[in-house]
Order: structure tokens, then C-alpha cells, then sequence
């Protein structure tokens, strides 16, 4: 009877966490690309087509299961009230996640307990479960098929999970690749079920985009891909690498190009993840899973130079479970290692997220989102255009038809990007003549004002410092402190 008690701890754990996460909902931070996602959701659901701008068909966002899924969403709750729940969804979803995750690492139901509890409220966890992108729905099934599939060697988590995986993200190939490979240099035997999972992933996931889109990768990797190609000297990838230092093995950036901070998490994560593989037991075969996955993805990007931080959640979260185990399995002074670990690491992280929420959230919430209802009360003809970017927030609050700088959601961009990378934004405004343009500089300064001046007029400016003021003493204090947001400059066309 106690055992079974017992058993429930870990549950109750879930529970516990997503309560206590719920909180940040309050911050109001939800990610940009999240708002890509959940227009092309509503897309689906006004015309019958997965695009942005009606009935024209673009994979705009980098994820096909969570716009079905949020298409779910909008149907049962509403385009007004899905918000809450699916950011709820998606916080359940990763915290059963870590659930698996620790059946997978550790036997005592209270090291569960812990390890659920403290890996969800590290920042990376966080964000992933409240910032409304795919990771919570990713996280789940990458851990359900580790613990159905390979603990638990179920045939139909290895056939039918990678197919899931891969049609949330196509880079997720990355995960079910070290996972094989993991797999086979450790039982010396090919799971054929897996191998049919996954080709069946690839043949469904290439298969949808060439039949319904035409193209065999998604729109957004060919975007990002075209705009942001740079050919770097070797001094110059340094130079990069030394400014997004902090996406890769920490779990913060601090201010400027060297984190200290990162280099002992990187080297206390090794140091554990040794101590642990020592000896060859069956919770090892996991640890090599998650922890070989972290450094190839993160590796794999950042040849890509791949910036943008969401890549790096999960990796950043496995690559410290070995930190977790390691404390909580101490036999000796455990209470010292784990004391240590929640006062100098745990307590700090979770206080650096709290005020990057809600500083964030002020910024993308508060502000952003007032740039796209205002023009959801000043333009009713949704018809019109707006050039802009990103195309997150505003395109969704305000309803207009939208091309973004980057040819996310309208491929004409990548055409003139083609002929002419130096001038495409110009070009661009030439040919599509879009009423609205929102752009981070005075378009009368540029090179080609006289253009601008000819054919639009300055409608209004957004500041982020007007933004940055609150009736509560600590929200204002933390607004000051770390300012979160752009200025945009808001043209209407005048012919």
C-alpha cells in the first residue's frame, strides 16, 4: 500500500509543477513565431487552406502537427478564448514529458519527484511550456518514444511516434538519428520497427509537403536559409560564436560576448555526465541518448549559425538531466549538493526568468500587440496589405494581408531577394505596393527616401519607452532594468 503511495509521487510532481508554471501566463510572454503558427491555425479553419494570406498555400509555419493541433484548438475554444488553454496544453504536455524522462533516469519515486519539479522551472522549461511554440507537444513525444519505444520496447510507439516527431519538426530527424545510432552501437542489433518508423516518418512528412505545398522542405527553412546565408571568414564565425555563446550550453545570455557562467555549467555537466557512464547500466543507454542528441543538435545549428534561441531549449535542458542525477543520488551530503545546486543555480535561473517575462512580456504583449490593434481599428478593409517584420504579432492582432522582410509567409519576397539581395526591401514596396509599410528605421532617411516621401506618409510612431512605465513600484522597476522591445515607424500609402 505505502509503495503504491509512493509510486504516486512523481504524479503528483506534474501536477504540482504546472501549477506553479501557470503563473508565468500572467507575464503575458508568448513567443512571436508562436502567433505565425496560430494565424496559419485560423487560415485553415476561414478558407480550408494551411497559409497566411488566404486561400494561397505556404508552409509559414516550421511546424505542420501543432497547426492542426491549434486548429483543434481554435475550433472547440474560439479565436478568442484558445490562448489560455493551449498554452495549458502544451504546459502539461512537456511536464508529463519530464515525467517519462525521469522513469527513464531514476528509480526512487522522490528523486522523480525532485528532478520533475526542478528541471520544469529552469528557464528553458519554462519557456517552452508557456511561450505558445511546438516544444511542449516535441518534448512529449520525443520522451514517450524513449519510454514506450525503447524502455518499455512497445511496436507501436517505434512505428507510429517518429512519424509524429518529424511532422512537428523536420529537424527532429536529428533526434531519431542519434537515437538509432545510440541504439544500435549499444544493443549491436537494428530495431526494424524503429528503422520503419522512421522511414515512414520521412516518406509521410516529404510526402505532405511535395503533394500539398510543392516543395520538399518547409517555406521557413528556405526563408531563413536565402536571407540569412553569409559566407564568414574564420575570424568572423569566432566572432559569432563568441556573441550567441550563451544559446548553447547555458540557459541565460548575459551581456556581452564572454559567459562565465556557461563555461562551468559546460564543464560540471560533462564532469557528471562522466562520473554517471561509468559503468554500463540500462540507465546509461538513456543518458547517451539525450546527452549525444544535445551536443549533435546544438553542434549541427551552430555550423549553421543558426541564432534564434528556441533551437537550444531542449538540447539545453537534456544536456543538464546528468547535473540532476548526480546531485540527487549522492549517498553522502546529498542534502548539502542539492541545497547548493537550488540557492546558487535552480533559485537564481528561476529569478532571471521571472523578470525576463515579465520585461518580455511587456514588450511583445503590451506594446507590440497595440501596433496591430491599432491597425485592426484604423484599416477595416483586411484586404490591404502590410510589408513588415517579424510577422508574428501585429499581422495577427491586425488581420491585413502581410509580406514578411524574410519570406516566411509570402514567397514573392524570395524572388526579389534572388535578383537583388542589397535592394529587395525597395524593390519589394516598388512592385507590391503595399498600403502599409512598419519598418525599425525613418524610411526619409534611407538612401531611397525620396521614393518613400513621394508615395507614403508617417502614420504614426510606436516607442517602446512610452511602454515602459506601471502603476506597481517592482513591474516599473523591472521594466526600466530590462527594456524589452523596438521602435517602429508606421507608413500609409498616399497614392
Amino acid at each position: 500500500m505505502a509503495e503504491t503511495k509512493n509510486n504516486k509521487i512523481p504524479m503528483y510532481a506534474v501536477v504540482l509543477t504546472v501549477l506553479f508554471k501557470l503563473l508565468f501566463l500572467l507575464t503575458h510572454y508568448i513567443q512571436e513565431d508562436a502567433f505565425i503558427t496560430w494565424r496559419v491555425a485560423q487560415n485553415l479553419l476561414d478558407y480550408g487552406v494551411i497559409g497566411f494570406n488566404g486561400d494561397t498555400k505556404i508552409s509559414a509555419s516550421t511546424t505542420h502537427l501543432y497547426v492542426f493541433v491549434s486548429y483543434f484548438f481554435n475550433l472547440v475554444f474560439g479565436k478568442e478564448h484558445f490562448i489560455e488553454p493551449i498554452l495549458i496544453f502544451n504546459s502539461v504536455l512537456f511536464t508529463i514529458g519530464t515525467l517519462f524522462l525521469s522513469h527513464l533516469v531514476l528509480k526512487k519515486p522522490w528523486h522523480k519527484a525532485l528532478f520533475i519539479f526542478l528541471i520544469g522551472i529552469l528557464p528553458p522549461a519554462i519557456k517552452i511550456s508557456i511561450l505558445g511554440m511546438e516544444y511542449g507537444i516535441l518534448f512529449f513525444l520525443e520522451m514517450a518514444l524513449l519510454y514506450y519505444g525503447f524502455k518499455k520496447e512497445k511496436k507501436w510507439a517505434l512505428l507510429l511516434l517518429p512519424v509524429l516527431i518529424l511532422f512537428t519538426r523536420i529537424d527532429t530527424v536529428i533526434f531519431l538519428g542519434t537515437v538509432f545510432l545510440v541504439d544500435l552501437f549499444w544493443t549491436k542489433k537494428i530495431r526494424w520497427n524503429y528503422v520503419v518508423g522512421g522511414i515512414s516518418a520521412v516518406l509521410f512528412t516529404v510526402s505532405f509537403n511535395w503533394f500539398y505545398f510543392g516543395e520538399l522542405v518547409n517555406n521557413t527553412i528556405v526563408a531563413k536559409k536565402l536571407l540569412y546565408d553569409h559566407n564568414f571568414t574564420f575570424m568572423q564565425s569566432l566572432e559569432y560564436f563568441g556573441v550567441n555563446f550563451g544559446n548553447f550550453w547555458g540557459m541565460l545570455k548575459l551581456p556581452g560576448d564572454f559567459n562565465p557562467l556557461t563555461i562551468l555549467l559546460l564543464i560540471f555537466e560533462l564532469l557528471c555526465f562522466i562520473y554517471l557512464i561509468r559503468q554500463r547500466e540500462r540507465r546509461n543507454y538513456f543518458l547517451w541518448m539525450i546527452f549525444m542528441f544535445g551536443w549533435v543538435k546544438q553542434l549541427i545549428f551552430l555550423s549553421q549559425k543558426s541564432l534564434f534561441d528556441w533551437y537550444y531549449w531542449v538540447p539545453q535542458l537534456l544536456l543538464f538531466v546528468p547535473v540532476l542525477i548526480f546531485v540527487l543520488e549522492q549517498k553522502e551530503k546529498r542534502n548539502l549538493w542539492l541545497s547548493l545546486l537550488i540557492v546558487f543555480y535552480i533559485v537564481p535561473m528561476l529569478a532571471f526568468q521571472t523578470v525576463h517575462s515579465i520585461a518580455t512580456g511587456n514588450g511583445e504583449w503590451n506594446y507590440r500587440r497595440t501596433i496591430g490593434l491599432f491597425l485592426n481599428q484604423y484599416e477595416k478593409d483586411k484586404k490591404q496589405w502590410i510589408l513588415l517584420e517579424p510577422a508574428g504579432y501585429v499581422p495577427y492582432f491586425s488581420g491585413l494581408k502581410t509580406i514578411d522582410e524574410v519570406g516566411l509567409v509570402d514567397k514573392e519576397v524570395q524572388s526579389e531577394i534572388k535578383k537583388d539581395k542589397k535592394n529587395y526591401w525597395v524593390n519589394t514596396v516598388k512592385k507590391r505596393n503595399p498600403k502599409y509599410l512598419l519598418s525599425y528605421d525613418d524610411l526619409f532617411e534611407r538612401t531611397d527616401a525620396e521614393y518613400y516621401k513621394t508615395h507614403y506618409k508617417l502614420l504614426k510612431e510606436f516607442r517602446i519607452k512610452d511602454h515602459l512605465k506601471s502603476d506597481h513600484k517592482i513591474l516599473q522597476k523591472i521594466y526600466v532594468l530590462k527594456p524589452s522591445g523596438t521602435d517602429y515607424n508606421l507608413y500609409e500609402r498616399v497614392d
